[in-house]
């Protein structure tokens, strides 16, 4: 009895330290995460403005394996903010490492631009996209199908395939819908001017700001509408777009678990997202 009671009790300490365990990996995880976070913050030209202290955790438990379904990062930002720019570094920084391992379908893109309503035919009877962005607003996120975006980030996360839209940029403000196949993946990345809005916040797990000083979102603003011929609209186009930020932008900030600056060197956003990156190769590939 004495010796069954013995064992029982071996038996439970052991599987208590077994439980333990993770708890002990996803605690040193965090504590790694949140020295990389608070260097960064204290560097100079940090990429980063502020973060929540629970992005850390979530991250975490993400790169311990804790949770083990794929990921989505919705990135938003004012007109001209850098949001695609860091879009696109940190999916070629992703696809590196992903390279790198020999790993397959790591993250896949969802363009919120791409959403925005096909309005061809009101821009061949104002005769030109100048003309049509003088009595239509393109900054409000109504102008946009949000919920078709949801369902289709969820239908990613869920492990479907999806045909995304392609919206064309170059002045005809045709949609194109079942254009893109969109493969899930370990991440799904989203980015816009209305990327955190209410319609659409709730489908992603980590949610991403770039916040950008006015004069410097404003020079790029104009050097993109130079490239987009927008002539003399370009000022009430602006004007329109500051005062619509305002109101639908700029609040999303508040519910962004990390806010980035827009400013920063291109190469500090990959070193940064490097840092972290490691921490997943010594958990999942080193020790194989």
């Amino acid at each position: 009895m004495l010796n069954t009671l013995k064992t029982a009790k071996d038996t439970q300490k052991s599987d208590s330290a077994y439980v333990s365990e993770p708890n002990k990996k996803l605690s040193q995880i965090e504590i790694r995460l949140k020295t990389i976070f608070e260097n960064e913050l204290k560097s100079n030209d940090s990429v980063l403005v502020n973060y929540k202290p629970e992005v850390i955790s979530k991250l975490a438990q993400y790169i311990s394996g804790k949770i083990t379904r794929p990921a989505s990062i919705g990135i938003a930002g004012e007109t001209a903010s850098g949001k695609s720019t860091i879009t696109l570094d940190i999916i070629d920084t992703i696809n590196a490492f992903a390279d790198k391992e020999k790993l397959e379908n790591v993250i896949t893109r969802v363009n919120t631009d791409d959403y925005y309503y096909d309005r061809s035919d009101m821009v061949k009877k104002a005769g030109s996209f100048a003309q049509f962005a003088k009595h239509y607003d393109l900054d409000i996120p109504d102008a946009l199908e949000l919920e078709l975006m949801h369902a289709h980030i969820k239908e990613l996360l869920s492990g479907k395939e999806v045909y995304l839209p392609k919206y064309d940029m170059s002045g005809t403000a045709i949609r194109y819908d079942s254009h893109t196949l969109a493969k899930p993946s370990k991440v799904i990345i989203s980015e816009g001017l209305f990327t955190l809005t209410p319609k659409i916040k709730n489908a992603f797990d980590f949610k991403i700001y770039v916040d950008v000083r006015q004069h410097v979102q404003k020079e790029r603003f104009y050097i993109r509408a130079e490239e987009r011929h927008l002539g003399d609209s370009a000022h009430a186009i602006y004007k329109n777009a500051s005062q619509k930020a305002e109101i639908y932008i700029r609040p999303c900030k508040q519910d962004a678990d990390i806010v980035l600056s827009g400013e920063a060197v291109r190469t500090r956003y990959k070193n940064f997202l490097n840092k972290i990156i490691a921490i997943v190769e010594e958990e999942h590939f080193l020790k194989n």
